[in-house]
């Protein structure tokens, strides 16, 4: 098993990316690039990542549930949940936007937060199950997880853009707020938590062998 980061005293900064050494061994160090504190794993990266993951949780079913929309036409208020938009766009044969909404605003925070839960009971377990593959489903999960803000930002747009008072207006939901709170926290626990974690089981193994 070739050395490690932590054998070597490499220390890479969260916020800058810079690898720096740890030469005399302080508890405390600082980004020469960025400033920025530097620790061998982020401090307590679990902890944080599941009081997260669980509000995101809480925030998710209403998220789904109330609507997102209200819109005025004529005098006729019609609110509408993620999910009845979806059904909208496809009993109108708009198949293609119907799973894009779906898989942006439901499918992939929830994935999201499945994944999480994975991989922080997984790495609480020790497991040294598939470490590659869980590092790249992490990795993965990171990446797509803010494109979940599409639907937030079509909101946005048609509320600024429609408003021709009796006529036709549209209004933000309740259930527009507590889904941005969904994809803003399942972004920052996704950030908080430290992926190295996955590696430390056969890194202690190997050690334990020698």
């Amino acid at each position: 098993m070739p050395a490690t980061a932590r054998e070597t005293n490499l220390l890479g900064c969260h916020d800058c990316g810079l690898v720096s050494r740890n030469v005399d061994g302080h508890d405390h160090l600082i980004c020469p690039r960025c400033n920025a504190d530097l620790h061998m794993r982020k401090p307590n990266s679990i902890h944080r990542t599941w009081a997260l993951v669980i509000a995101a949780c809480i925030f998710y079913l209403p998220a789904n549930l109330l609507p997102i929309t209200h819109t005025t036409s004529l005098g006729h208020v019609q609110s509408d949940t993620i999910m009845s938009g979806v059904l909208y766009f496809i009993s109108h044969g708009d198949w293609p936007l119907a799973l894009v909404i779906f898989t942006a605003s439901v499918a992939v925070p929830l994935l999201k937060l499945v994944v999480l839960i994975f991989l922080l009971i997984s790495v609480q377990r020790k497991s040294a199950w598939r470490n590659r593959d869980r590092t790249v489903l992490y990795r993965f999960t990171e990446a797509v997880g803010r494109w979940s803000m599409v639907d937030v930002f079509v909101v946005t747009i048609l509320v600024a853009l429609v408003k021709l008072g009796a006529l036709a207006n549209i209004d933000a939901g309740l259930g527009a707020v507590y889904f941005a709170l969904v994809v803003i926290i399942t972004i920052f626990a996704a950030e908080s938590f430290d992926p190295r974690l996955i590696w430390d089981p056969e890194e202690e193994d190997h050690d334990a062998r020698h």
